[in-house]
C-alpha cells in the first residue's frame, strides 16, 4: 500500500485516479488542483507517490515536478508519476530528466495506472 497525492486541475481526473488507487488498496492522502497546493501538501504529507498532470494553472508541471522533488529529496522512496494528455516525446524526456519515475499518457487504461504504481513500489 502506498500513500498517494493526486495533482490535477480537473476534478473528474482526480476522482478517476482516486477510485483506481482506492480499489487497489492504496490510501489517498491528499488532492491538489494546482502547483501551489501540490507543493504545500507535499511539505505537509510527505506522500510515497505523487501523480500529477504536466499542464496546470499558475506554474507548469515541470517546474512543479522540480519543486516537489526538492521537498521529497530526503525520502529516496518517494516517486512522481506524470499523468498527462501531453505525451510528446520531448515532454516525456524532460519530465524524466526532471525526476519523474514514469509518464502515463491520457486517456489511459486502468491497468496502466495500477501496473505503474505496482512497478514503482517494487523498485
Amino acid at each position: 500500500m502506498a500513500n498517494i497525492l493526486i495533482v490535477d486541475d480537473a476534478l473528474f481526473m482526480r476522482k478517476i485516479l482516486s477510485d483506481i488507487f482506492s480499489e487497489a488498496g492504496h490510501k489517498i492522502v491528499g488532492e491538489a488542483e494546482n502547483a501551489k497546493e501540490a507543493v504545500e501538501l507535499c511539505k505537509k504529507l510527505k506522500p510515497d507517490i505523487v501523480t500529477m498532470d504536466i499542464i496546470m494553472p499558475e506554474i507548469d508541471g515541470i517546474d512543479t515536478l522540480k519543486a516537489i522533488k526538492q521537498i521529497l529529496k530526503s525520502d529516496k522512496d518517494a516517486k512522481i508519476v506524470i499523468v498527462s494528455a501531453m505525451g510528446q516525446q520531448d515532454m516525456v524526456v524532460e519530465s524524466i530528466q526532471a525526476g519523474a519515475k514514469d509518464f502515463i499518457v491520457k486517456p489511459f487504461q486502468r491497468s496502466q495506472i495500477t501496473e505503474a504504481i505496482a512497478r514503482l513500489l517494487r523498485d
